[in-house]
């Protein structure tokens, strides 16, 4: 570390800190924002969950790349010129006329934010020393809860003032003004304006099969009915043969893009299942409860906003306290207690109906994000304290691909379960012909996917007890 960095390491904190701010508060907004950008297009349910989408698969596919390229050219270059790519594709995602262009840009939005994700916890690491990591990973947990916390509430109130395409736009001064800041004031003066001078060969096959793969279970989970037995069977196939092929490539290659050898320590193994896990259960909650408040309790969206603000709220609470709880008994009892939260959160959601109150909605969202904060900071601080100096930038890529991999699988879940029960339930009926006299398919169907969710995260429980 050198000099400049270890004397001012809350200067780069609140770099990175506002990064994930940025980032957070435009993806809670975009869940907020998913019906009323359905019916401006008079899109399926299928086409318009794109929007979160692709943003989460763009992430999961080139997180591993940015963690990569930032070990050899920089981590806070690759960090700044996220920030840079994230404002160009804000603007563009508020020009966008259809559907498809929203997608696009929102792909361009995507790479920015992944470029931020996987450097951002490597400068933290970096900067602050082990006894000061738990607290510097809790405050980013505070970051996090208030992108998320300020995020549904901007967007209600920006759709009911104006409409959704004024949300890209709320992030672009800020993340402008702090890229000039970061690059001609704070990143020339550290280290963490250059890489490794060793020249490592990057692995573009692996990157190949892992595209395909992430791609490939996404497309089938969303489109899956346009395909016939035989299609679906072949990719079925397909996709077995490319697992196999995914692990003889990186069992081959000099520096791999997921190195396997690293899951053979079994905490680091847990803890990166675990933190998909636990994202799955919380992307497929934010998903669904907007949908639930509009169409069934028939919120304005303003008031969705806010409904959705209890989430991060719980995690702007309860962060501080599980960063300073790690620094002195560790990961395992605050991880597994955290999942059991969220698993607990998720058996009362099962019980909403067309009768429920804000107040019945409010509180099981808190219970959820109490167990999300009690779980996210040790869980992070844990697997970075004991990574290799030499994998620092590759474990921070991998905990941010971790993550945005159950984001995926949360959305890619919740569309498609919701969808088929709602389907079968109504007479084949997408959500986008929803009525009334549907309620109840509708409620039937929130409560075997969040059935499915409970499962999900009683299973990282029992996993994370035994890190």
């Amino acid at each position: 570390m050198s000099q400049p960095v270890a004397s001012r390491p809350w200067l780069f904190f609140l770099l990175v800190a506002i990064g994930v701010f940025l980032s957070t508060m435009d993806s809670s907004m975009v869940n907020v924002a998913l019906p009323t950008i359905m019916r401006s297009f008079a899109t399926t349910l299928a086409q318009t969950e794109w929007v979160a989408l692709i943003y989460l698969l763009t992430i999961t596919v080139t997180l591993l790349i940015w963690g990569r390229l930032s070990d050899r050219i920089g981590k806070g270059r690759i960090y700044l010129l996220g920030m840079l790519v994230f404002s160009a594709g804000s603007v563009a995602c508020y020009l966008a006329s259809t559907l498809t262009m929203l997608i696009f840009c929102r792909f361009v939005q995507a790479l920015g934010a992944s470029m931020m994700m996987s450097s951002g916890p490597a400068i933290i690491k970096m900067v602050f020393p082990v006894h000061q990591l738990g607290r510097a990973l809790g405050l980013i947990g505070l970051a996090t809860s208030i992108g998320l916390m300020s995020g549904p509430v901007i967007s209600g109130v920006l759709i009911r003032f104006f409409s959704w395409r004024a949300l890209f736009l709320v992030t672009v001064p800020v993340s402008l003004t702090c890229f000039g800041v970061g690059w001609y004031w704070l990143l020339p003066a550290t280290s963490l304006s250059s890489g490794s001078s060793k020249k490592t060969i990057f692995d573009w096959p692996g990157l190949l099969i892992w595209t395909l793969l992430i791609t490939m279970t996404v497309l089938a989970s969303t489109h899956h009915g346009a395909f016939s037995q035989g299609m679906l069977l072949t990719g079925f196939l397909g996709f077995c043969l490319l697992i196999f092929l995914f692990k003889v490539v990186e069992q081959k290659a000099a520096e791999p893009l997921l190195p396997f050898v690293l899951f053979r320590d079994r905490h680091y193994a847990i803890a990166m299942i675990c933190a998909a896990l636990s994202f799955a259960v919380l992307f497929m909650v934010l998903i669904l409860i907007p949908f639930y408040l509009d169409y069934v309790l028939r919120l304005p969206v303003d008031r969705i906003g806010l409904v959705m603000m209890a989430v991060p709220v719980a995690v702007f609470v309860v962060s501080p306290l599980s960063g300073w709880l790690y620094d002195r008994m560790g990961a395992r009892l605050l991880t597994t207690t955290g999942l059991t939260f969220c698993c607990l959160a998720l058996i009362f959601l099962c019980l909403l109906d067309e009768h429920s109150t804000v107040i019945d909605v409010a509180w099981r969202m808190t219970l959820l994000g109490a167990g999300q904060a009690l779980f996210l900071s040790p869980n992070t601080a844990s697997v970075l304290t004991t990574a290799h100096p030499h994998h620092i930038g590759i474990t921070s890529g991998m905990l941010a691909t971790a993550r945005n991999l159950g984001m995926l699988v949360g959305v890619t879940l919740a569309g498609l379960v919701f969808g088929e029960v709602f389907s079968l339930l109504s007479g084949g009926l997408d959500l986008k012909d929803f009525s009334s006299v549907h309620t109840a398919a509708f409620i039937q169907s929130l409560r075997i996917s969040f059935g499915l969710t409970a499962a999900v995260a009683m299973a990282g429980a029992l996993l994370s007890g035994r890190r």
